[in-house]
């Protein structure tokens, strides 16, 4: 019997964890956990405890970080995965595998400077950042594809229906899906544009895990709840809903700024908005430099399968326009597709377990 540990940072790493879980619930030998840092989101710790009851997985939990990551070390796994470097070098033993899926493909450099030397496999979502990670030395790496997108092959009609209905979606109108990181972010700029997208469209709004539980950026959910409070056609997605593949499924286009969710909706080919102006912290403002040093620059310039918008007021006509010719840069999106994603076949979970099995051989 093999153990598995699932350090799960943060819940929306979860969508990226939940399958290869799946795919390794497959092998009856394999024993599967979970566990995550202490923190006091009550909130977090339900749903991520709530979704390991249904897959009939163990959640472990301790009363303090000490205790817990003392405790999971003693526990002697043969394979963590995680999703950043984090608590990573105080659980493994020599002898442990360990594995990284990082929670993001988007458009910052903590992608290429999150990492550690003990990391002994690291799933590689395109041949493009393979070629990257290895030019600057990085070791130990592999192409599977990104696994959080498997779920786009695998999800069912029904369940997407389903939540449907539970969102209450107007389906005689088509639907928006807007979905910004916390920092830098464009939320706040295009409040009043979203408002008024509302009155044609349904409008899903879905902010990052941060906008909803870090004191620095809770103005901004709440920016939003009032907002949705005043018009039933924004649909914001409460802070408990940390999977946005069936959201994927759902929209009609896409609004982001430097998010991942840029490349994970490719697979759709459908519209794709990018908002490119931010609100920035006055340390930023001032040292402009410190700002575009966090960003990967040549990612970001390279973008060309999306709407651009520059400019506070260019917002609306983009949408008008890419709803009403969507098939215009589809070309340019397959070949992204290709590009930013390796082999969009719904199997990079299960390439990863294949070189689990091979390295612990």
């Amino acid at each position: 019997m093999k153990k598995f540990l699932f350090e799960t940072h943060h819940l929306y790493y979860w969508p990226n964890f939940r399958p290869i879980i799946d795919e390794l619930k497959k092998d009856s030998n394999n024993l599967i956990e979970v566990s995550q840092p202490i923190r006091n989101s009550k909130e977090e710790l339900y749903a991520l405890k709530k979704n390991c009851k249904n897959l009939e997985i163990e959640f472990i939990e301790y009363q303090n970080e000490d205790m817990r990551t003392q405790n999971l070390k003693r526990r002697n796994y043969d394979v963590i995965i995680v999703g950043n470097v984090g608590q990573l070098n105080a659980l493994v033993h020599k002898d442990t595998i360990a594995v990284m899926v990082y929670h993001g493909i988007g458009l910052k450099q903590s992608y290429y400077n999150d990492i550690d030397a003990r990391i002994d496999i690291r799933s590689v979502e395109s041949e493009n950042r393979f070629e990257e990670l290895k030019n600057l030395g990085h070791k130990n790496i592999y192409l599977t594809g990104f696994t959080k997108l498997d779920r786009l092959k695998t999800i069912t009609k029904s369940e997407i229906n389903l939540i449907k209905k539970e969102i209450d979606l107007d389906f005689n109108r088509k639907t928006i899906l807007f979905a910004p990181t916390f920092y830098p972010t464009s939320l706040e700029l295009i409040l009043e544009e979203v408002r008024v997208l509302s009155q044609e469209y349904n409008v899903i709004v879905k902010l990052h895990a941060f906008s909803w539980r870090q004191n620095r950026y809770k103005y901004q959910s709440e920016i939003y709840e009032k907002l949705s409070n005043e018009n039933q056609s924004i649909i914001l997605l409460s802070d408990d809903v940390y999977d946005i593949i069936p959201y994927y499924k759902i929209a009609d286009i896409l609004i982001s700024d430097i998010s991942s969710t840029l490349f994970e909706f490719l697979p759709l080919d459908r519209p794709i908005v990018q908002i490119n102006y931010f609100n920035l912290r006055l340390k930023h403002k001032i040292f402009n430099k410190r700002f575009w040093r966090k960003l990967d620059i040549k990612r970001l310039e390279n973008i060309d399968f999306t709407y651009k918008v520059n400019q506070s007021g260019d917002l609306l006509s983009r949408v008008f326009f890419a709803l009403e010719n969507p098939e215009e840069l589809s070309d340019l999106r397959k070949k992204a597709l290709i590009y930013y994603l390796y082999k969009f076949d719904g199997k990079a979970s299960q390439r990863l377990v294949k070189v689990i099995k091979e390295f612990s051989n």
